[in-house]
């Protein structure tokens, strides 16, 4: 028998583990999405012009984020608590800045993935 024949019965059930625990945090995976929905918007934000070409720098951290948070990795769970934190931060300055109602609602639900993210549940899960 060789080395992948054994190691390939031993990986399934590390996938169905992972599985399950994504299915008890489907807040995790809400949070995934929105990291990578907003990587999108930045990319198209630099492309179009609406946003300065240095801002493409965030996108591969928010594509991090929110894949190594579907891996259920430490790394990526602290990179997305940064990224949540900052992102509330300023939507939230923005709003005090201009009164806009968008940017409240962003800084909100930023600051609930925030909650989210800090809750003991969650760290427990992840490795």
């Amino acid at each position: 028998m060789s080395d992948a024949e054994k190691a390939a019965p031993a990986e399934a059930p590390a996938k169905l583990g992972l599985l399950r625990t994504l299915q008890l945090l489907p807040g995790l995976v809400a949070i995934c999405l929105y990291m990578l929905l907003l990587a999108g918007i930045n990319v198209l934000g630099v492309v179009t012009g609406h946003t300065r070409p240095l801002y493409i720098l965030f996108s591969p951290a928010l594509i991090a984020a929110g894949l190594g948070l579907l891996g259920l990795f430490r790394w990526a769970w602290a990179l997305a608590l940064a990224a949540v934190v900052l992102l509330a931060a300023l939507f939230l300055w923005r709003f005090a800045a201009g009164h806009e109602i968008p940017f409240i609602l962003q800084g909100l639900l930023n600051l609930v993935f925030f909650l989210y993210l800090v809750r003991v549940e969650v760290r427990e899960k992840l490795r």
